[in-house]
């Protein structure tokens, strides 16, 4: 039996690798989903609220109607997260997300510093930062993403 440190380490390393490759962005995919499927939710069961902050969303946005970018906000928030949770078209949901993200961190959270206390952009910020992993990388290999694309690939 090789007891050695070296040779220990590098197995171990080598297991997290394997390990990391089916878990390593589920995490990241539940954290996100959760967040933005609860925003949807809010906003399924609440009033339209975008009519008085309108003026404030970034050019097309501020041209939509509220009530079709209600309908959006809304339905991208309660889809998209179920396709991460799934890890189906996870770079189209980030996308997506991503998009609603920015236009929320201009319209509501912009000038009102970093403080997650005060409406700052704290928390668009993490998110963002949490979708680069998807966005470069995808899902990882415990998704639909990975195991559609490995019977294209035999076919």
């Amino acid at each position: 039996m090789n007891l050695q440190p070296i040779p220990l380490i590098q197995n171990a390393f080598g297991l997290l690798d394997k390990v990391g490759q089916w878990l390593a962005l589920l995490p990241v995919r539940l954290l996100l989903a959760y967040e933005f499927f609860e925003a949807g939710l809010e906003k399924f069961n609440g009033d339209n609220w975008f009519t008085h902050i309108q003026e404030q969303f970034p050019f097309p946005f501020n041209l939509i109607p509220t009530e079709i970018s209600w309908q959006l906000a809304t339905w991208t928030e309660l889809l998209a997260p179920i396709a991460l949770v799934l890890g189906l078209g996870t770079r189209f949901a980030s996308v997506s997300l991503i998009i609603l993200t920015l236009v929320a961190w201009a319209s509501v959270h912009a000038g009102l510093g970093y403080n997650v206390c005060s409406n700052g952009f704290k928390l668009p910020l993490i998110y963002l930062v949490l979708f680069v992993p998807l966005l470069l990388s995808g899902p990882g290999k415990l998704s639909l993403d990975y195991w559609i694309a490995r019977r294209l690939a035999k076919a």
